[in-house]
């Protein structure tokens, strides 16, 4: 993923990356039981996965507790992490750009992001919710410059639509005093 060149358009210069709390992690040798009691006590809806340098392996997220877990028919006490987790999940720097890891995530249809650093150390992870707070704002703007453009643009059909029924109105008038 490129870093952006536009201020403001990083996923670092978003407000939910300083204010996010930090995100629960836990060794691949945790089981489902640990990670659901912190989920549930912090209501998180993921875990990230770490090795014992702290680096991201994997994720496990509410789904993957439904799907590969409740679904599936195991024990919650004796099932691991590593084996309902997402490994490898997609990553992203904290430079990167934003509309690129929104369409990313849309396109891809998953709905957690994990933000690392150089060495591959969880920072924060992004929601689609907070993908939302950023295009919600935008889009407004975005309908409010399309109308402006559309009436500034339409704005001689406007004229002449209106001259035309001013003409009418005062032939009207003209006419009917007439006779």
């Amino acid at each position: 993923m490129a870093a952006s060149n536009t201020y403001g358009m990083t996923l670092k210069d978003r407000p939910e990356f300083a204010s996010k709390p930090k995100p629960l992690c836990f060794s691949p040798t945790a089981t489902v039981a640990e990670a659901v009691a912190e989920m549930s006590e912090k209501n998180f809806g993921s875990v990230v996965i770490v090795d014992k340098d702290e680096k991201v392996i994997g994720i496990a997220t509410e789904r993957d507790v439904m799907k590969k877990l409740v679904n599936a028919g195991k024990d919650a006490k004796s099932t691991t992490l590593a084996d309902i987790m997402t490994k490898d999940p997609r990553m992203a720097r904290a430079t990167d750009d934003v509309v690129d890891w929104l369409r990313i995530m849309s396109n891809d249809r998953f709905r957690r992001l994990p933000v690392v650093d150089d060495e591959g150390r969880i920072m924060v992870i992004f929601t689609q919710g907070d993908f939302v707070s950023y295009t919600w704002p935008d889009l407004i703007f975005q309908a409010k410059e399309l109308a402006k453009a559309s009436v500034g643009r339409n704005y001689p059909v406007w004229l002449i639509g209106g001259g035309i029924m001013l003409y009418s109105i005062l032939m009207i008038i003209v006419v009917s005093s007439i006779g």
